[in-house]
């Protein structure tokens, strides 16, 4: 009877020291769980910190950048409202670049800048090499109908050379310049000639920009009418 006592308090004694692993290896398991959490969340919070801190980054970047562009579209407005007031440009926008019309006229038969445009073309100058550096600057030349068609279109073109002549000399640097003449076919008041009222600006050149890329927001300029 003693012996059997004994077995039972041996065989409780080995449940009971078995249930203690048991509950060890099972709080150990979950301490082990709860630290593998708590460094995953640890790590996940630092990629979110991260992550945001290279939001944040790239936000004040843009907002940079932004205000550049505002910056530049802003002088652009400027320095174009100036070719209008003080030269009396008129400015279209296009759907590739920008059309300026100068008063840039010339005397009958003839294709010699005349001093008094001078000014408006080192302007235009300065203007092209600040905001369309890299650009196709198409200079187009016009004649009034007097003389044949052939000979105006010589003419026109001779014009149209001059003039992107004297914008090279004036210091319009990295612009592809291409000089060509429509002679009479455009005219602005049809049939004006030699000394009639309107002639002189049927013998002008026009200027056409055609961008490649990136002029801030050319389309969103006021035009002139």
């Amino acid at each position: 009877m003693i012996h059997m006592n004994r077995l039972a308090a041996i065989a409780f004694g080995t449940i009971a020291l078995g249930a203690c692993a048991t509950k060890g290896y099972v709080r150990q398991q979950v301490e082990t769980g709860v630290s593998t959490e708590r460094a995953a969340r640890t790590a996940a919070d630092s990629q979110l910190t991260t992550a945001d801190a290279s939001l944040r980054t790239d936000l004040n970047s843009v907002k940079s950048e932004v205000a550049g562009v505002k910056n530049d579209v802003a002088a652009l407005r400027n320095d174009l409202g100036a070719l209008r007031t003080e030269f009396g440009a008129k400015i279209t926008a296009m759907e590739e670049g920008m059309k300026f019309a100068f008063p840039v006229t010339f005397a009958f038969d003839d294709a010699t800048i005349r001093d008094q445009d001078r000014a408006a073309l080192d302007a235009f100058t300065k203007v092209v090499n600040k905001y369309y550096n890299g650009s196709v600057i198409t200079v187009e030349g016009h004649a009034d109908p007097a003389g044949s068609p052939r000979y105006n279109s010589e003419l026109s073109k001779r014009r149209a050379e001059s003039v992107a002549s004297y914008l090279t000399q004036a210091g319009m640097t990295g612009s592809d310049i291409r000089p060509i003449g429509y002679g009479e076919t455009r005219q602005i008041v049809k049939g004006a000639e030699k000394d009639q009222p309107g002639a002189e600006a049927n013998r002008r050149v026009v200027f056409v920009i055609e961008s490649k890329g990136n002029v801030a927001s050319v389309s969103s300029l006021p035009q002139t009418p």
